[in-house]
């Protein structure tokens, strides 16, 4: 191979391991003074360009504060948090609302679906508040579906199905603008252990073949094993890590 085309590969690999998220020592304080609360204490974290990550701890352990500065819904009060080669300290509160709606998909516990709208008119209402063209929506809209296996369900609203149904609605709203982070904050607490796998395995179906990462929130012990790291938050830290795959 000439040495040209070794480098562009090499150099292509590594845009590959590159991370697309990257927590740098933050710490998130609430309240003042003698009631103040720290959420987070130096988090560090890396997250890898094609990546199931679990965040692991007990409530308060600050796995939902640390997802939302990720989300950049949230601020940290120390550190810093890079997307990529951007400093989210010095973007703008438009700049990260627009990153938001391109680039990040967020699914809730609670599954947040509007329940007057069918499945199909909820993803369509995310692609709406993303700014996607109309002549583009009912596509993105149908292939979201079609991918968490609801096409059949795609016109029934939520009180008609069934919780892993709205889950995998829910995901099919976060990833139908075609997102490259998810994340998810205790995806699988509302349902039995045989739904909540399903859903697990859904987001190794879009780590795998779209190569989107995801970083989720669990008390579940059952789906450790389906992810590729998993981190213990103790105290507003990051601690030990376990390598799940290669």
């Amino acid at each position: 191979m000439p040495l040209d085309e070794g480098g562009l590969v090499l150099r292509g690999l590594e845009a590959l391991r590159s991370p697309i998220l990257d927590v740098r020592n933050v710490t998130r304080v609430f309240g003042r003074g003698e009631t103040q609360v720290f959420a987070l204490r130096g988090a560090t974290l890396t997250v890898d360009t094609g990546s199931l990550i679990a965040l692991k701890g007990r409530s308060g352990s600050g796995k939902t504060t640390l997802l939302n500065i990720m989300g950049a819904l949230d601020a940290p009060n120390e550190g810093s948090i890079f997307y990529g080669d951007r400093d989210g300290s010095r973007m703008s509160e438009q700049q990260k609302n627009e990153m938001r709606k391109q680039e990040i998909g967020l699914i809730f516990q609670s599954f947040a679906l509007v329940p007057y709208l069918s499945a199909f008119e909820n993803v369509d209402l995310g692609l709406r508040i993303a700014g996607v063209q109309a002549s583009d929506r009912r596509r993105l809209a149908e292939e979201a579906l079609a991918f968490v296996g609801l096409t059949p369900r795609m016109h029934h609203r939520p009180q008609e199905m069934s919780g892993g149904e709205q889950q995998r609605t829910a995901i099919a709203r976060a990833i139908a603008h075609k997102p490259k982070l998810i994340l998810a904050d205790e995806p699988t607490a509302e349902l039995d252990s045989r739904m909540g796998k399903q859903i697990i395995e859904v987001f190794r179906e879009l780590v795998g073949t779209l190569g989107v990462s995801v970083v989720l929130t669990t008390h579940d012990p059952h789906i450790m094993d389906l992810v590729d790291q998993v981190h213990v938050l103790e105290d507003g830290r990051i601690g030990s890590e376990s390598i799940k795959r290669v």
